[in-house]
């Protein structure tokens, strides 16, 4: 095999396809020099799991084979990474084979950590213990609330940051809509326990979600992080982040969004910041010390939500950037932190948040987006898909 190439890319997710894609859309001359590094088989749509958790959708349809998705023109090693070292441009293999490149992308993800909460790994898919975070077990969720008669219905946003971070919400509010049609809202308690301070942190939206919480009915508790559940006995133990104070919640079901952290191989090398994840410059998306490598996703230190349109607007910028240093100009393409949580609601409802570093709304759409609305429903379960899978992963959108 192979030692050197252009352009070694880490991680054949969302981030590195789209990567791998716009530099050889963009280059004739980067064809058979572009390898990808990932061990998994399946590609996921992630986003696609709310709906898949809410029974609107099946869980088959977010699943791809790695090998149809990987562009032509770009080598795919189904290996992982075991070490970076940057300094001689090489990373090791999990076999102990050695590639140089020229240039690093690291877009490797972030990783869940399911034994963070004591208790949630070994009930997982049992005793009404559900999460969409996972594709084993999104159905589940769905299992999980069609078959919901009464009680309290428990769900949680853990003291980490995660992958779409109104995941954990989107599904309660499809579980409220459902029992609200199913006639037995009256005999549900909904809480959402979450460490965060506020529903949401983009003002705008945050006050909108504040009134659907209200209209709900839905008793949210913030700074309040999942620490245990005693799945036996169907009991959430929880610690007040601002008091220490640790308290239980009976549950009848739970959804539970896990810890998330930085890849472990990531956070224990030499491209790694003080809390383990890709030490970038927050608008060129270049490693703050190493010059030729670049970081991008989830598992980059980018103060902005980690989300698929996010790194729709990050591909781009790591692409035109290498392109410009291998054509010896100035880099200039920049990042300015754009990120969008598409909030479902309700079924055919949803708020379509949009903004940037600044924490300001930057809507895309010629109406107020903070206002539930059926036609941007209908753009996530059917017209996302489409540009992801036939427009985002072939690096023209």
């Amino acid at each position: 095999m192979r030692n050197f190439f252009k352009v070694v890319i880490v991680g054949g997710g969302t981030a590195g396809i789209s990567v791998a894609a716009r530099l050889l859309r963009k280059s004739k001359g980067l064809e058979n020099e572009i390898v990808i590094i990932d061990p998994a088989t399946k590609h996921y749509y992630q986003p696609l799991w709310t709906l898949v958790g809410g029974g609107a959708s099946k869980k088959e349809d977010s699943e791809r084979d790695m090998a149809s998705l990987i562009p032509e023109g770009a080598i795919w090693l189904q290996n992982a990474v075991k070490y970076f070292h940057p300094e001689q441009s090489q990373i090791v293999l999990d076999d102990d084979v050695t590639l140089n490149y020229e240039f690093l992308v690291v877009a490797s993800g972030i990783e869940i950590n399911w034994s963070a909460i004591k208790g949630l790994k070994e009930a997982l898919g049992t005793r009404s213990v559900c999460s969409n975070y996972s594709f084993e077990h999104v159905d589940y969720t769905w299992e999980t609330i069609r078959n919901f008669k009464g009680g309290t219905a428990l769900f949680t946003h853990p003291n980490s940051p995660v992958k779409c971070g109104g995941a954990p919400q989107k599904i309660m509010y499809l579980a409220e809509d459902y029992f609200r049609k199913m006639g037995i809202r009256k005999n549900i308690d909904i809480i959402f326990g979450s460490a965060n301070p506020a529903i949401f942190d983009v003002v705008k939206y945050r006050t909108a979600l504040e009134e659907v919480i209200e209209k709900k009915q839905i008793d949210a508790r913030f700074r309040s992080n999942l620490i245990e559940i005693k799945a036996d006995h169907k009991i959430a133990v929880f610690e007040n982040l601002d008091t220490g104070e640790i308290s239980e919640i009976k549950y009848d079901m739970i959804h539970v969004a896990p810890y998330m952290g930085a890849p472990a191989f990531i956070a224990q090398s030499a491209l790694a910041d003080s809390n383990g994840w890709v030490d970038v410059d927050m608008y060129t998306l270049q490693h703050k010390k190493y010059v030729n490598v670049f970081g991008l996703g989830d598992n980059a230190n980018l103060p902005t939500s980690k989300t698929g349109a996010a790194i729709r607007k990050q591909a781009p910028v790591v692409a035109e950037n290498i392109l410009a240093i291998m054509r010896r100009q100035t880099v200039q393409s920049k990042y300015d932190g754009y990120s969008s949580c598409p909030i479902v609601t309700g079924y055919n409802k949803l708020i379509l948040a949009e903004f940037d570093y600044t924490k300001e709304p930057v809507e895309s759409m010629p109406f107020n987006q903070a206002v539930e609305r059926t036609s941007m429903y209908m753009m996530k379960k059917d017209l996302l898909p489409i540009m992801y899978w036939d427009g985002m992963l072939k690096g023209t959108m």
